[in-house]
């Protein structure tokens, strides 16, 4: 439930013109699919609202919003729920941000919660 929240207060700010340079947004296959292949940058989160380390995370990514450094769209994937993107990407654990250029992947951090290495994951990106 925490994930839907913190995604719908993403839309609102959004909404309200407020739009930060991180586009935080729920992944959906399609659209992660068809931003990469246009070589745009992107990142993926493996979250879960159970996990302590990923609301730590969220708080993280919350405050990285506002950072104009920062154009890029990160997907949140729910960890429970995405059992075959996991496998495919050699996802072990919830908690998980991969950062790709296109189809290429830049960097990727599992359980980190320092809001300086998740900035330089994301930008690695760019």
């Amino acid at each position: 439930m925490k994930t839907i929240t913190f995604l719908a207060a993403a839309a609102l700010a959004l909404l309200a013109g407020t739009a930060a340079a991180l586009d935080v947004t729920p992944y959906s296959a399609p659209k992660f699919a068809e931003a990469k292949l246009a070589g745009k940058s992107v990142a993926l989160h493996f979250h879960a609202d159970w996990c302590p380390t990923c609301r730590a995370q969220q708080k993280v990514i919350s405050a990285l919003r506002a950072e104009k450094s920062l154009p890029l769209t990160l997907f949140i994937a729910d960890y429970d729920h995405e059992p075959a993107l996991r496998e495919k990407l050699g996802v072990r654990t919830q908690s998980t941000l991969i950062v790709y250029k296109g189809k290429d992947e830049k960097a990727r951090l599992a359980g980190e919660t320092d809001a300086a290495k998740i900035r330089a994951a994301l930008q690695a990106g760019l």
